[in-house]
């Protein structure tokens, strides 16, 4: 009789999709995740991106995929995340999201969304109100990301930028990334309860260590009673010469 062998259950993948214009830095925000996500927060993560012909003024993507586990198969993954900043990509890209998946727009250029459950923050805006430059818009929307979904440690997206920005560029950007967190934090809202990815649970993603069961106190000795530390004593002073 053989013996059936139970496996344990995939672990969960989550993919998301940055899309907008070329020249928007959709590239740069993808590997910013990726890099933050694989060397900084431990998870396996492939990420594809989409340009050239697209790059000059239509919709274009980059993709990351996480997960704690294997990556086995990107065939057929709808986008659990999806990163829009522009109206164009925001019409193209849209129906490729999974049916409770989150959608965070900029509404400096997106002004119209095709779900009341898109969550819509002014990231162009941000970037040129705070960073004085919009060409961060980019950064700005990665930290909403991070702010909004808790997908990797907002430490780990700062490492990221260090390595990938040079140093010339690493103030802005890094203002960019802590103005979009704090963007996202001061709007946070209730995303439905079926949502796939929660602004509250993304921890899912890391693998559950158990936690380490408290050591057993060894039980102290009985205190001895006074009479009897008494008679012991008197019994060493005899036994001394």
């Amino acid at each position: 009789m053989s013996r059936i062998t139970k496996l344990p259950p995939p672990a969960p993948i989550v993919a998301v999709r940055f899309c907008g214009t070329g020249g928007q830095g959709l590239v740069l925000m993808g590997k910013l995740l990726a890099e933050a996500a694989a060397i900084h927060a431990g998870l396996n993560v492939v990420q594809t991106k989409s340009y050239g012909p697209e790059a000059r003024g239509g919709a274009s993507r980059s993709d990351v995929v996480l997960s704690s586990g294997d990556i086995d198969d990107l065939g057929g993954l709808a986008t659990d995340i999806l990163v829009c900043l522009s109206q164009q990509a925001c019409d193209k890209f849209y129906p490729d999201m999974a049916p409770q998946g989150v959608l965070l727009t900029d509404s400096s250029n997106v002004g119209v969304v095709p779900t009341s459950r898109a969550v819509e923050l002014p990231i162009t805006a941000t970037a040129q109100d705070v960073c004085k430059n919009k060409m961060v818009a980019n950064v700005v929307g990665l930290g909403a990301l991070c702010g909004l979904t808790q997908i990797v440690p907002f430490s780990a997206l700062e490492a990221a930028v260090r390595a990938a920005v040079k140093p010339a560029f690493h103030e802005l950007n890094l203002q960019a990334l802590k103005a979009g967190y704090d963007l996202a934090q001061s709007d946070r809202r209730v995303v439905p309860g079926s949502a796939i990815a929660r602004t509250w649970d993304f921890g899912y993603l890391h693998p559950h260590a158990q936690p380490a069961k408290p050591a057993k106190a060894k039980a102290k000795p009985a205190a001895k009673p006074a009479s009897q530390l008494v008679a012991e004593a008197k019994a060493k002073a005899k036994a001394k010469p």
